[in-house]
């Protein structure tokens, strides 16, 4: 993972994220349009690829997510995310807005990421 990451997701989880993806009714893709969700407080999670390089391109979209109480979680692929954005390129990060089916499997991340957090600020 990238160095700008605050926590390390394990492969389990990152499944369960790129699932969430695949399986939401509604997701803007790409930095700028995950941006454009958080700063709307849009987005009912954000997911941002440890692959990123350079990595300044999403290293501000955790802090933005944390000051907007919106929670974010790593993957560790930007490919394998694209993939579950339905697109066939490789993407930095993903907004899910609208769970829709995939409501479970994004409350389960939500929990799982903070968790994760808050271990690793102690």
């Amino acid at each position: 993972m990238a160095t700008y990451t605050e926590f390390d997701v394990s492969d389990s989880l990152a499944e369960k994220t790129y699932n969430a993806v695949e399986n939401a009714q509604n997701i803007r893709k790409g930095t700028n349009e995950v941006t454009k969700a958080i700063e709307r407080n849009e987005a009912a999670l954000v997911v941002v690829a440890g692959d990123v390089s350079p990595e300044e391109i999403v290293m501000h979209i955790p802090a933005l997510a944390d000051e907007r109480d919106i929670a974010f979680t790593f993957v560790p692929e930007k490919e394998e995310l694209g993939m579950a954005a339905g697109i066939n390129v490789q993407t930095a990060a993903v907004a899910i807005t609208t769970p829709g089916s995939a409501e479970d499997e994004v409350q389960d991340i939500v929990q799982k990421s903070n968790e994760l957090r808050e271990a690793e600020e102690e």
